[in-house]
């Protein structure tokens, strides 16, 4: 979509299509603050940067000095850390401070693994010689707690302050409860094909969850961005990994990623087409490695289909909204209300 620019709107005026008081208050509308969406700003890398630096000193960053604390210590702390940050969640969100407001909520999200994990040195029940900092670094079973205690505090919590950057720690939960569970399965050395098969339905399930949230939140924030990234992202590497020496399957590989980047430019998410055009560049790199490793015409062929899909992507673009509005009338009402309502 072209994005509205003043000079944009200059070129309207001179172009007798819209007054310059009408290009002036479209503008001026324009450049209000919305309540669901920010636009990005210096301040706002700010929040973002000393938030994400926060988070990251209490999940990727800890270090065995926290062990000295011992399990209730943790809790404690933790404890401590989760009521500050939901004090200065609601400070900011009176005072209208969208993103502050959800990366403090998203920050009690992310300390929920830690407290559970100190609750369970506290009684006893840490199954493992393992310690908090190995939990973004390895796949072992006994991690299923505290992934299963954080999706319940970060629902809770989504449902009580709505704020998009919370999904987030969920999605990144869900991907790696993707991993363990598949280590419950197997053994703490699970097997390359079932972590692959596990990953591959695990992700094609939080794609459905993405897409259904998608639904509900049409009217609202975009509520699904990260259940879809990490989604496609589970997805996309348990289909890859996979393996099979027939040639069927490969094709079958090439016409699911072409299928992903339908669905991508359907639904207007991008992370749909930088995957799926990664798996076809894969699929093709093989039919020129292995398949017509000695064939010269097929490097010719290939120039042939790019050169066709760029025509076609010229074409697309003159009839897009044509197109678009006809295949559209063929959905249903949420469908097409999703659509028309994207964010991006």
């Amino acid at each position: 979509m072209t994005q509205i620019t003043p000079c944009k709107l200059q070129q309207a005026v001179d172009a007798n299509i819209i007054s310059q008081q009408q290009a002036e208050n479209l503008l001026s509308f324009l450049e209000l603050p919305s309540s669901t969406t920010a636009q990005f700003n210096f301040s706002h890398l700010l929040y973002y940067f000393g938030g994400l630096i926060a988070i990251g000193a209490m999940t990727l960053f800890m270090n065995l000095a926290w062990e000295g604390f011992g399990g209730w210590g943790i809790v404690s702390i933790s404890l401590v850390y989760a009521v500050l940050a939901l004090l200065l969640c609601q400070r900011f969100k009176r005072q209208g401070h969208i993103i502050p407001a959800g990366l403090s909520a998203t920050f009690v999200i992310c300390l929920t693994p830690l407290a559970v994990y100190g609750l369970q040195q506290a009684m006893g029940w840490w199954p493992s010689s393992s310690q908090y900092h190995d939990y973004h670094r390895y796949v072992q079973w006994h991690w299923l707690y505290m992934e299963i205690a954080t999706l319940i505090v970060g629902l809770i919590l989504c449902w009580r302050y709505r704020y998009p950057f919370m999904l987030m720690p969920l999605a990144v939960t869900l991907w790696y409860m993707s991993m363990d569970i598949a280590a419950m399965l197997a053994g703490e050395r699970p097997d390359f094909h079932l972590r692959s098969l596990v990953s591959l339905y695990f992700g094609l399930a939080m794609i459905l969850l993405a897409f259904w949230v998608d639904l509900r939140s049409r009217h609202s924030a975009d509520f699904a961005f990260w259940l879809y990234i990490f989604g496609v992202l589970t997805f996309w590497c348990g289909l890859s990994f996979q393996q099979s020496n027939s040639e069927w399957a490969k094709f079958l590989y090439f016409l699911t990623n072409l299928a992903m980047m339908l669905a991508g430019v359907i639904l207007a998410r991008r992370v749909f087409v930088v995957f799926a055009a990664m798996g076809c560049f894969y699929y093709f790199y093989h039919l020129a490695d292995q398949v017509f490793k000695d064939s010269w015409l097929f490097p010719i062929s290939l120039t042939l289909i790019g050169l066709a899909m760029v025509y076609l992507g010229i074409l697309w673009q003159k009839h897009q909204d044509t197109i678009s509005q006809r295949l559209r009338g063929y959905l249903p009402l949420t469908m097409q209300e999703l659509l028309t309502n994207k964010k991006h």
